[in-house]
Order: structure tokens, then C-alpha cells, then sequence
């Protein structure tokens, strides 16, 4: 294919500390963190998947969901016009059929939206709080064409199909959380050394996959939750990487969980070049673990049981 390649510009991810469930604090700090991004140049700026709430098994979250045109939006919107960027970040969106979807917004700097992209399948317990999109990702700006993924969408190759070659840069986010220090401990610390690998190296050889740069925003922190069906509480914490990667794979910026909440900034050229590496023949792109993949299965489960109860049809918060 022949390379298209589009000026390059400054861009930024930001890593947020959740509170968990409190839309309203998470809000504000997403703004200081745009606002800090801005300060240092980035005319793009993405914020994590699930922004306003982060993400656990915590049934406040079920009253967390925003209409479309609710606080969320406004802040995207708010915040483009303010710094003449493009901004974008994913929340749980209650529309208009009374489902809720996990809804990735790009805001303009002229203050318009863009585009949407709702990711494709919840992952684990994100099955109680909204159902799956099946939209291509793909959103056109005046300059560009972009590709959102979320999270696990960066495990899958039909996230790559739909992207690759396609895009200038892939935009998006992603609330990983650890695997619990259950015991015995030596078998779980091995599958959550593999676990933040996974996290980490799914949104790096993303961009080998598409031949597009990679602006990837992140959670980090602690988090506690009850485990769905279980007796046991879920005690670990958002896995971070709040990172830049150009299409080669090279990592331009990268902030760790132990760095803590803040943004990462990097110089990317957009574009459409010949990647590195073809998409396998398989449906994971990555090896999940043995824990993860169960949850993957048990968690669905339970977790499309109890959106039809407590989520399906209930008015926006």
C-alpha cells in the first residue's frame, strides 16, 4: 500500500485515579489533567475508558450512567473549545432505547462531536452495566481519520480488521484491573506478572497490527468490590499505562501504576503505513490467563442476569 501520512502533531493521555462511582469528582480531575496536557501543548487529549465512574463490581455504578447529552459530553465539549484540541474519553451512556453502552466521544475544538464508537463486548463485570456496540470505530475529522478501541477490544483481531490500514491513529483507553493476591500466592503473583505484561504489550503491538500510532489513556489506584456470585472480595488495583506508541511500536511516552495519576505527551506523525505484522488467524490476539478467561465466562453470565434487573430501561443519573 502506498503510506499516508499526515503532519504530526502533539497529543496526550491521561492517567486518572478513580473514585470510584463519583461522576462528579472523577469529572473534575479529568479536567485538571486536560488542563495540564493542554499547558504542555497536546492538541489531542484522551481520557480513560469509563472516566466518570471507573469500573467495579459496585452497584452505585448503576446509577452512573449519563444521557448522551449530560455532564460528560459537556466536559468533552468544554474542554476542546477551551484548549482548540480535539478531546475525547468513554463513559457509560444511557441512550435513548433505555440501554446503556459504553460510549467513546470525540469532541472538536470547535465544540462539536464528532463521532462515537461503543465498545464492542463488556468485559468480565462490565456485563451488569451496559450491553455491546457494533459500530465500525471510525470517526472523520477535518484533518484525519480516527479509530477508537477500548480496553480488551485491543485483544481482539476483529478490532484490528476493522481499524487496520483504515485509520491515522487509534485513540482510546482502557480500565484493566490486576488479578487478586488470592492464595496460593506464588501462582497468583505468576498470573498477574503475565496479566500486566498483557496489558501493557496488547495496546504496544496494536499499533505493529494497524500501522497507525497509538494514544492509549489509563486507570490507576486501588480498587475494592464485592466478586459477582461469590463470597470473596475483589482487592487489587487498575493495571495503568497510560502511553504514546508510533506505528512501528515504540513507545514515545509511557507513566506506569506506581507513577501515579497524570498525563503522558508525545509528538506522533499520523498515518496510514504497511504494518509490521499481520493479524492472526485466531480470535484472541493474546493469551488471557487462566483466571482472566474464566472470569471472562462466569462473569458474562452473571453479569447479563443482572443488567436485565438492574440496569435495562432505568433512567439516566
Amino acid at each position: 500500500m502506498t503510506a499516508i501520512h499526515v503532519p504530526e502533531v502533539k497529543v496526550a493521555a491521561i492517567q486518572l485515579q478513580p473514585v470510584l462511582g463519583d461522576v462528579n469528582t472523577n469529572l473534575l480531575m479529568c479536567e485538571k489533567l486536560a488542563d495540564e496536557a493542554a499547558a504542555k501543548g497536546a492538541k489531542w487529549i484522551i481520557l480513560p475508558e469509563f472516566f466518570t465512574t471507573g469500573m467495579g463490581f459496585d452497584e452505585r455504578i448503576a446509577s452512573t450512567a449519563l444521557p448522551l447529552a449530560g455532564k460528560a459530553s459537556t466536559l468533552l465539549i468544554t474542554l476542546a473549545k477551551r484548549h482548540h484540541a480535539f478531546v475525547g474519553g468513554s463513559f457509560l451512556c444511557r441512550d435513548s432505547d433505555g440501554h446503556v453502552r459504553n460510549a467513546f466521544l470525540l469532541a472538536s475544538p470547535e465544540g462539536v462531536i464528532l463521532g462515537r464508537h461503543d465498545k464492542d463486548l463488556p468485559t468480565m463485570w462490565e456485563n451488569c452495566y451496559y450491553v455491546g456496540g457494533e459500530d465500525d470505530g471510525i470517526i472523520h475529522t477535518p484533518d484525519m481519520t480516527v479509530g477508537s478501541a477500548l480496553c480488551w477490544e485491543f485483544m481482539r483481531s476483529q478490532t484490528a480488521h476493522r481499524v487496520r490500514e483504515k485509520v491515522d491513529m487509534i485513540i482510546g483507553g482502557s480500565c484493566w484491573w490486576s488479578v487478586p493476591s488470592w492464595y496460593p500466592k506464588s501462582l497468583t503473583s505468576k498470573w498477574e506478572t503475565e496479566n500486566a505484561k498483557t496489558a501493557l504489550e496488547s495496546v504496544r503491538s496494536f499499533a505493529t497490527l494497524v500501522g497507525s500510532p497509538v494514544v492509549h489513556a489509563s486507570h490507576c489506584g486501588p480498587i475494592e468490590c464485592p466478586l459477582p456470585w461469590m463470597p470473596l472480595r475483589y482487592r487489587g488495583y487498575y493495571e495503568a499505562g497510560a502511553m504514546i506508541v508510533d506505528q512501528e511500536g515504540s513507545v514515545l511516552a509511557i507513566r506506569n501504576r506506581h507513577d501515579g495519576p497524570g498525563v503522558v505527551v508525545a509528538t506522533v506523525e499520523p498515518g496510514r503505513h504497511q504494518p509490521k505484522r499481520d493479524i492472526p488467524d485466531q480470535y484472541w490476539l493474546y493469551k488471557r490467563g487462566q483466571l482472566p478467561a474464566f472470569s471472562w465466562m462466569f462473569q458474562r453470565l452473571h453479569g447479563k442476569r443482572w443488567y436485565a434487573k438492574h440496569m435495562a430501561g432505568e433512567k439516566s443519573g
